[in-house]
């Protein structure tokens, strides 16, 4: 009995612990492919609809390391684009209606961490607001999610099965709560911020009913600007993101991340993780087809066990070009 409680208060400390903050949440290397997962003012800011997948496999080689994969959908709630109207001089003429100020967006995924694992979907709510002549926006986002929050003991290495404290209490938790986004795009640079696990659900193994909220809230501040090279067809895109939760500075993390495009088709960058990695990312784009792929070269002396950390993303956007400002380009 004293041997199970020992394993699962390790289990507790690592979700509060330092160390792996990052695994508290899913983590994404390319989260400028699809920022709608850590923000959910981004849902429907660039016109389009779009179904992304996003799959990642961390520190390959080791049994039971973390791995996740999400599905996601968005969408701008549009009225028609365009409409055509004749003249006195029977010439048609095209003018834009007013565009719908509303992006919805959802998406589903499941995280896993050694005998961890989260399952669950969210749904998103954006709001849209022009700022100035240029289509710089404004957006403010609210998502509810639920997940499920699960010790898998399949993984786990106890001394007594039938342990009374491990039989007798929740392995399996459902999560309901909220995450909160605002964001300001403009044709040179972005800004954005997000609040996760607004309600700070119950993570307490044990009965639920009687525990306090002891989940941890997490924040995002993420930024960038678009800088063009050489008559426009080279893009220079430096960004950052930081990461922390209610630790505040003993958790934060920062990824600082260099891209460069040629013709809005193809990019490569790289990355630094503080204290963790150094990421280098390709991607390419085929008609309405987005392929990117991201490695993960660990700075720990994890990398003397692992062959890296390995994410490929795949996103398609359907909508003309009339739908968006031309200058959007979230890739």
């Amino acid at each position: 009995m004293r041997n199970t409680k020992q394993i699962l208060i390790i289990i507790c400390g690592m979700l509060l612990g330092v160390s792996i903050y990052a695994q508290q949440v899913p983590m994404y290397s390319q989260y400028i492919m699809n920022g709608f997962l850590i923000n959910p003012s981004y849902a429907g800011n660039d016109g389009y609809t779009t179904l992304n997948l996003t799959a990642r496999e961390q520190w390959l080689g080791i049994p039971s390391s973390p791995s996740t994969y999400a599905v996601s959908f968005q969408t701008r709630w549009l009225k028609n684009s365009y409409i055509q109207k004749s003249t006195n001089v029977r010439k048609e003429i095209v003018k834009p209606t007013r565009p719908s100020r509303v992006g919805l967006g959802g998406y589903i995924f499941n995280d896993r961490n050694g005998i961890i694992r989260r399952t669950g979907f969210s749904a998103s709510y954006a709001y849209h607001i022009e700022v100035g002549s240029y289509g710089s926006q404004l957006s403010f986002g609210l998502a509810s999610t639920v997940y499920q929050f699960a010790i898998d003991l399949d993984g786990a290495i106890v001394a007594d099965i039938d342990d009374e404290f491990l039989n007798n209490y929740d392995r399996v938790v459902i999560i309901p709560d909220f995450n909160f986004g605002l964001s300001y795009t403009s044709q040179n640079y972005y800004l954005g911020f997000s609040a996760t696990q607004l309600f700070r659900g119950t993570l307490t193994l044990g009965n639920t009913a009687k525990n306090p909220r002891t989940e941890l809230g997490h924040f995002f501040l993420s930024g960038g600007a678009k800088i063009p090279l050489s008559g426009n067809e080279w893009v220079l895109e430096p960004s950052a993101l930081v990461k922390t939760s209610d630790m505040i500075l003993k958790a934060a993390q920062v990824d600082f991340t260099t891209r460069i495009y040629y013709r809005q088709d193809y990019w490569a960058g790289i990355s630094y993780r503080t204290q963790d990695a150094v990421i280098m990312m390709i991607g390419f784009t085929y008609d309405k087809f987005y392929f990117a792929y991201a490695f993960d070269l660990a700075l720990t002396d994890i990398r003397q066990h692992s062959y890296g950390s390995h994410e490929l993303s795949f996103a398609v956007k359907f909508g003309d070009n009339a739908r968006r400002y031309r200058w959007l380009n979230q890739y």
